[in-house]
């Protein structure tokens, strides 16, 4: 089930603030990751749980690996010097994406949904929201980890953690609200309580089939539960003075 659209009949502003954040997140990979191929700029940037932890810049040497399709060794970056303060990456990392497809889900859904909780909460509150929901999304995979033996020195990058959290606002504040979605080979339009809770349904059931086991990377669902569980629980409080 792809989310392809939304009503926006009920939004009365122009979403500035939403294309910015998609904006500088194309920025940030097409120019500064290479389209994810500056691995060291990442690794530099990239939130570490290590590192956040210990309030230490913990740098590792690189490595080989054997690439199982070619045969070949291929060199492999490790962790790298990071430039500013360990905890100011919960913020770089938000910014940043793995690969092509990743970046391009993330934005599709902060494109879909982004918009509405922008019209609701007003373009700066929202910028607030959505950063207060990617850091508490980073902070609920950083200690999910450490709770469960996790490697925390596994990098974590994306934008998941902070639209878990809008996806959470829009299902609290837009339960009824009619979304196009792929589904198989039609489209179909669902309520938002079917689009967003089966999403968040999924990474409730991926994370607790993650527990324990030590997955060497991937998608950190601990990140995308924790801000989902923020923008859900907190959006009435940002929205304390704004008209409905």
């Amino acid at each position: 089930m792809i989310p392809i659209g939304d009503d926006n009949t009920g939004r009365r502003t122009i979403p500035w603030m939403t294309w910015t954040l998609i904006a500088l997140n194309v920025i940030v990979f097409v120019f500064f990751e290479g389209l994810g191929a500056n691995e060291r700029f990442i690794n530099a940037y990239s939130a570490v749980p290590g590192k956040i932890l210990t309030g230490r810049d913990i740098v590792t040497r690189d490595h080989l690996l054997l690439d199982p399709n070619t045969g070949r060794r291929v060199l492999v970056p490790g962790l790298q010097h990071t430039p500013v303060p360990m905890w100011l990456t919960i913020i770089t990392s938000m910014f940043m994406h793995a690969g092509i497809a990743h970046i391009a889900g993330n934005m599709l859904y902060l494109f879909i949904f982004g918009d509405n909780i922008e019209d609701r909460l007003g373009h700066l509150r929202y910028l607030f929201f959505y950063i207060f929901c990617g850091v508490a999304a980073s902070l609920s995979q950083v200690y999910v980890t450490k709770l469960t033996g996790g490697d925390l020195l596994v990098p974590t990058l994306g934008a998941s953690g902070a639209i878990a959290g809008v996806l959470g606002a829009y299902l609290l504040l837009f339960p009824r609200n009619r979304v196009r979605v792929l589904m198989f080979r039609f489209i179909t339009s669902v309520p938002a309580i079917v689009a967003v809770g089966v999403w968040f349904l999924f990474q409730v059931v991926a994370e607790l089939g993650a527990l324990g086991r030590d997955t060497g990377g991937g998608v950190a669902y601990a990140a995308h539960v924790g801000g989902f569980a923020a923008g859900f629980i907190t959006v009435k409080l940002w929205s304390v003075g704004r008209g409905a």
